[in-house]
């Protein structure tokens, strides 16, 4: 899903509560670690990929553990509750969400919340972060990343560019921040201003692009979709 209004309103990186895990759609034996309890808890995470007309929507299952991953579609008419990261990020401004570890991610994302505010951004946190903050599931370890969304509807300016980058060399952690568009998404860091091409992460599946505001762009081969 890209951040374009689509059918269903959600877009990558949403996570979407399910009012029955029998509407996950099962394309093939379920993973271990994959369970009725897990389901009936633990939100979905929308992922990057085409959905037209009534079509259900592309979601990722997540584990706690980091290689616990699993592709499938949720009904729509499941899905009783959603929460954006953008959301996340309104919340911590108001001061209603509590951190109750002590994790380098967590202390970043702290730090530089009131920063990514200030600038005047639509973001918020993804990943394992996001997904604790929202969930209140522990799946965040000591060595967790920290993963962030910029929207983006218009290119940023060179000095909002090089703020998000300063803040990349010196978080407290690995920190991965994602710009979108509204066509795709692509990595802040392998963004420069004598880059020829960059790839981006459309519903379509992944392309090279000179310009990731416009859809004037390349397919690339052999590349998975990814959320």
């Amino acid at each position: 899903m890209n951040t374009r209004e689509n059918g269903y309103g959600y877009t990558a990186h949403d996570l979407l509560w399910a009012a029955d895990p029998r509407d996950l759609t099962v394309m093939a034996p379920l993973p271990h670690w994959i369970d009725a309890d897990w389901l009936t808890c633990a939100p979905v995470v929308v992922r990057r990929e085409s959905a037209p007309g009534t079509a259900p929507i592309p979601v990722g299952i997540r584990g706690q553990a980091r290689n616990e991953r699993h592709q499938t579609y949720l009904a729509r008419k499941s899905v009783i509750r959603s929460v954006k990261p953008e959301m996340l990020a309104r919340a911590m401004a108001c001061g209603l969400m509590a951190f109750h570890r002590e994790f380098a991610a967590l202390r970043t994302l702290q730090v530089l919340a009131p920063q990514l505010d200030a600038m005047g951004l639509v973001w918020g946190p993804t990943g394992g972060v996001g997904f604790e903050l929202a969930s209140g599931l522990p799946v965040l370890r000591p060595d967790s990343d920290l993963d962030l969304v910029v929207r983006a509807a218009a290119p940023l300016s060179v000095e909002i560019a090089d703020a998000l980058r300063a803040m990349n060399r010196s978080a407290g952690c690995r920190l991965d921040i994602q710009i979108d568009t509204g066509h795709g998404a692509f990595a802040l860091m392998e963004w420069r201003a004598d880059c020829r091409q960059i790839l981006l992460k459309t519903d379509s599946g992944p392309l090279l692009t000179s310009d990731p505001w416009r859809l004037h762009m390349r397919r690339t081969s052999g590349e998975a979709r990814q959320p």
